[in-house]
C-alpha cells in the first residue's frame, strides 16, 4: 500500500483537516520534535487504496541569513552586504528540528499533498517542505505526478473535501516573490542597521535602544507615526463660532438644530447672523424627507481587517478575538440593517438649520454585531413644508479647532495596507518599532513616537526622503507582484532593487552628518553620560557605566567603549582585577533567583584565548589559574544542553547556586552553608569536580555533629537531596534520558587531562539534577 504525506501550516490545522478527511477514524501520535503531531488513516487516492499521514510545520521551515564572517559586524563593511555577501537558508527554529522531522515522516512516502495557507507565504513554505521531503521520498516511475497542492478558503467539510478533489500544483513564481522580498529585507535592512547602530551608539550614551534598526517596511511604518506627531506639534488652534437653535415641538419636547453654514471664523460676522435670527419667534419648515436606507452587512474577514479590529475593543484576549471572528462570519450571511432616516430643514429669518433622526426598521446583522447597530435617536415630529414651530432660543457658541490625535494601531494598519505593505508582516513591523523604542504605546493603543524615532525620521527626510516615504516600498511591492504573476524575472528585479538601495546607502553614509546634527540636539555624548563604576586597565581612571540600552562602559580618557551583557544589572565586583589586563571586574546578574557571573570588560570584548569568543564572561574563561575562571569554578556538563558547563556562582551564598554558562539552567543548593568550594579532585564515576561544603552547625544535614562534606553534586546521595533545579528552558523528548545524556560531567577542556575520554555514566546513576529535569 502506497503512502500519502500531507503537510499543513499549523498543528491545529493539520488535526482539523485530518478529522474531516478521515471522517474521524484516525490514530494520532506526537512527532519526534514534540511540537507537531502525526495523524494516520487509510483511504483512497488516485483510484487506489493508500495510507495517509497528516502532519504540519510551524510556519516557515527555513530563514535566510548571511554566511560566515558576514554575520560579524566588526569584520565586514556594511556596503558589502548588498552584493558580495553570500546567503544561505537556515532552519527558522533549530530547536524544532523541523527538517529532520519532515524527513523522518516523509521517508518512503509516494505522494505529498501540501495544505499550506493559500497566500504567497504559504506557497513559499510549500517549497521549503519539498526541499526537505523530496530527497527521501520514493522515486516516481514513468513521469508519475507525486507533488500536489490543496487550495482552500475555510475549514469546513465542504471546502476541505472540494480542495482534496481538485488538487493542483504549488506556484513557484509566488514562492520566488517571497524569496526576493526576504533577500531584499535582509541585505538592505542589515546594511543600514549595522552602519547607523555603530555610528550613533559610538557617539551617544542615552539613545536607550540596543539596535538602531532600519527596514524597508519598518521605517515607513515609523514614518507614518512621526508624520502624525509633526502635524500635532505644528498645529495652531483657530477660534470659530457657530449658531445653535432650539425649537419647541410641544410643551415638554424640543429639537436642537444644526446651522447649515456649520461655522464661521469671524466673530463679527457670526454676531451679525445671530442678530438677524434671534429676533424671530417662529421657525418655518422648508423641507422634509423620509428615506429608507440600509447599512451593509460586513464583507468576509481578511487578515488586515482582523488585525485592525483586534487592535482597537479586543486587546490581547484570545477568547474575545475568537468570539469576534465567529460573530463576523455569522454577520456576513445575515440580512442588512434597514432604517428610516428623516431630515427636517427649518428657516429662522434668513438662515437655514437642520435636524435629522434615524429609526431602525430591521436590525439585520446588527443583532449579531450590536456594536455596529444604528444609534438610538429621538424620533422627529411629523410635519410638512410650511409648518411653523416656536423658537426656544438661538445662541452663538465659541469653539476652537483641535489637533489630530496620535495614530492608533488600527489607523496605522489601515495606512500600511493602503500603501502596499505586505499584510503578513504588518504585526512584525509594528512590534519592531515598539521594541526598538521608536514609539511607545499610550492609552487607547495610540502610538507616540519617542525622541529617537522622531530624530531618525527627520534625519531620513533631511538626507533622502525616499528612505522613509512608503512610495519606494510600494514600487518594490509592485515588482514583487510581477514576479508572482510570472511577468518579471526574479534575478533582474532583485539586482535592480539592490543596486538602487546600494546607491542610496552610499549617499546616506556620505551625508550622515545631516542626521548627526539632529542627534546632537536630542542626545548626550558618551563622555557626558553615565556614572563612574570601574577602573580602566589602560589608564586606571574610572569608566562610566551607561545604563541606557545597550548598556556599556565608556572610558572618556582612552575614548574606548566596552559592551556588556544585556537585560540584567551591573555592579562593581569587589574591586577585583583581571590578571590579564588589570581591568576591574564587574558582576552581571539577572536577579536573585536567576544567574550571575563576573566578567572583565576588556576580555568580554577582546577574547584573550583562541578557544574563547566575544561576549564570554569569567564563567567561560579558560584561564588556567584565575580564581574566577571556568577552570577553577566549573563542575560538570549541563543537564540540559550539550555544550554548557555548570559553574559555581561564588557570589550567591548563603543561597548557593550553580548555573550553566550556556543555557538558562540554574540549580539551587546547600542553602545556609558557610562556604562552598570547587575541589581539584574529580568524581570517579562521572569525572565532575567535587564540591567541598561547610554547613551551618545548627542546620547541617549531615549525621551527628558533622558540618563538612566533600562529594559529587551528581552522584553523592547526601548532595542529591540538597539540589533543586529551579529554572530551565524546555527540552523536547528526544533529549531526555537518551545515550547522549549519560556522558561524563567533566569541566571541559580546562580540567580534563589530555587524551582522557569522558567515561559513560551507568544507567542507574541518573543524577539528582537530571532527575529533576526529566
Amino acid at each position: 500500500m502506497k503512502t500519502v504525506l500531507m503537510v499543513a501550516e499549523k498543528p491545529s490545522l493539520a488535526q482539523s483537516i485530518a478529522k474531516i478527511l478521515s471522517r474521524g477514524s484516525l490514530s494520532s501520535h506526537k512527532g519526534l520534535n514534540g511540537a507537531c503531531s502525526v495523524h494516520e488513516y487509510t483511504g483512497t487516492f488516485a483510484g487506489q487504496p493508500v495510507r495517509f499521514k497528516m502532519t504540519s510545520v510551524c510556519g516557515h521551515v527555513m530563514t535566510l541569513d548571511f554566511l560566515g564572517k558576514y554575520n560579524k559586524w566588526d569584520k565586514v563593511d556594511p556596503a558589502e552586504l548588498f552584493s558580495q555577501a553570500p546567503t544561505e537558508k537556515k532552519e527558522a527554529n533549530p530547536k524544532l528540528n523541523m527538517v529532520k522531522f519532515l524527513q523522518v515522516e516523509g521517508r518512503g512516502c509516494d505522494y505529498i499533498v501540501l495544505w499550506l495557507d493559500c497566500d504567497k507565504e504559504g506557497e513559499n513554505i510549500c517549497f521549503e517542505v519539498l526541499d526537505a521531503v523530496l530527497p527521501v521520498m520514493n522515486k516516481a516511475h514513468g513521469g508519475e505526478k507525486t507533488v500536489f497542492r490543496a487550495r482552500f478558503s475555510s475549514i469546513t467539510d465542504t471546502d476541505i473535501c472540494n480542495a482534496m478533489a481538485r488538487l493542483g500544483e504549488p506556484d513557484h513564481n509566488e514562492a520566488l516573490s517571497v524569496d526576493a522580498r526576504q533577500e531584499l529585507d535582509l541585505r538592505i535592512g542589515c546594511a543600514f542597521t549595522r552602519f547607523q547602530t555603530k555610528y550613533f551608539q559610538g557617539k551617544y550614551g542615552d539613545l536607550d535602544s540596543s539596535l538602531i534598526s532600519f527596514g524597508p517596511c519598518q521605517t515607513p511604518t515609523l514614518g507614518f507615526c512621526v508624520e502624525r506627531h509633526d502635524k500635532i506639534q505644528s498645529f495652531k488652534p483657530e477660534t470659530y463660532w457657530v449658531l445653535q437653535a432650539k425649537v419647541n415641538t410641544d410643551k415638554d419636547r424640543s429639537l436642537l438644530l444644526d446651522w447649515d453654514r456649520v461655522r464661521v471664523f469671524d466673530r463679527e460676522i457670526a454676531q451679525m447672523f445671530l442678530n438677524m435670527t434671534k429676533l424671530e419667534k417662529e421657525a418655518q419648515v422648508e423641507a422634509t424627507s423620509r428615506k429608507e436606507k440600509a447599512k451593509q452587512r460586513p464583507l468576509a474577514l481578511n487578515t488586515v481587517e482582523m488585525l485592525r479590529v483586534a487592535s482597537s475593543s479586543l486587546g490581547g484576549d484570545a477568547w474575545r478575538l475568537y468570539e469576534y471572528i465567529t460573530r463576523h462570519f455569522i454577520a456576513t450571511v445575515s440580512h442588512d440593517c434597514k432604517y428610516l432616516q428623516s431630515t427636517i430643514s427649518f428657516r429662522i429669518g434668513p438662515e437655514l438649520f437642520t435636524c435629522s433622526g434615524k429609526t431602525v426598521l430591521s436590525p439585520g446583522f446588527t443583532e449579531i454585531m450590536p456594536w455596529q447597530s444604528v444609534p438610538l435617536e429621538e424620533s422627529l415630529p411629523t410635519c410638512q413644508r410650511g409648518d411653523t414651530f416656536p423658537v426656544g432660543e438661538v445662541k452663538m457658541l465659541e469653539k476652537q479647532t483641535s489637533p489630530p490625535d496620535y495614530l492608533t494601531e488600527a489607523e496605522l494598519i489601515t495606512l500600511m495596507e493602503k500603501h502596499g505593505i505586505a499584510d503578513a508582516s504588518i504585526p512584525v513591523h509594528i512590534n519592531n518599532i515598539c521594541q526598538r523604542n521608536y514609539v511607545t504605546v499610550e492609552s487607547g493603543r495610540r502610538l507616540k513616537p519617542t525622541n529617537l524615532g522622531i530624530v531618525l525620521v527627520h534625519g531620513y527626510y533631511k538626507i533622502d526622503a525616499e528612505l522613509v516615504l512608503p512610495t519606494i516600498r510600494s514600487a518594490v511591492e509592485k515588482q514583487l507582484n510581477l514576479i508572482a504573476q510570472g511577468k518579471a524575472d526574479y534575478r533582474q528585479v532583485l539586482g535592480h532593487t539592490l543596486d538602487v538601495f546600494k546607491r542610496k546607502f552610499h549617499y546616506f553614509v556620505d551625508s550622515i552628518a545631516g542626521m548627526d546634527e539632529l542627534m546632537e540636539v536630542s542626545f548626550s555624548p558618551l563622555a557626558a553620560t553615565g556614572k563612574p563604576l570601574s577602573r580602566c586597565g589602560k589608564c586606571h581612571r574610572f569608566m562610566k557605566y551607561i545604563q541606557a540600552k545597550p548598556s556599556r562602559l565608556h572610558c572618556s580618557h582612552c575614548d574606548e567603549t566596552y559592551t556588556l551583557p544585556q537585560n540584567g544589572t551591573i555592579k562593581l565586583y569587589k574591586e577585583l582585577r583581571c590578571p590579564l589586563d588589570d581591568f576591574e571586574l564587574v558582576l552581571w546578574s539577572s536577579g536573585s533567583r536567576g544567574k550571575s557571573y563576573p566578567l572583565c570588560p576588556y576580555c568580554y570584548n577582546h577574547p584573550p584565548f583562541r578557544d574563547m569568543k566575544k561576549g564570554m564572561g569569567c564563567n567561560e574563561c579558560t584561564h588556567p589559574s584565575c580564581q574566577h575562571s571556568l577552570s577553577m569554578l566549573g563542575i560538570g556538563q549541563c543537564v540540559e544542553c550539550e555544550s554548557g558547563v555548570l559553574v559555581l556562582d561564588p557570589t550567591s551564598g548563603p543561597k548557593w547556586k550553580v548555573a550553566c554558562n550556556k543555557c538558562s539552567v540554574v540549580a539551587h543548593c546547600f542553602e545556609n552553608a558557610h562556604r562552598v568550594r570547587v575541589s581539584a579532585d574529580t568524581c570517579s564515576v562521572c569525572e565532575a569536580a567535587l564540591l567541598d561544603v561547610d554547613f551551618n552547625k545548627a542546620k547541617s544535614p549531615l549525621p551527628g555533629d558533622e558540618t563538612q562534606h566533600m562529594g559529587c553534586v551528581f552522584c553523592d546521595p547526601v548532595f542529591q537531596e540538597l539540589v533543586e533545579l529551579k529554572h530551565a528552558a524546555s527540552c523536547h523528548p528526544m533529549h531526555r534520558g537518551g545515550p547522549g545524556r549519560r556522558q561524563g560531567r567533566g569541566r571541559g577542556r580546562a580540567r580534563r587531562p589530555p587524551g582522557k575520554p569522558n567515561p559513560r555514566r551507568p544507567k542507574d546513576k541518573m543524577s539528582a539534577l537530571a532527575a529533576y529535569f526529566v
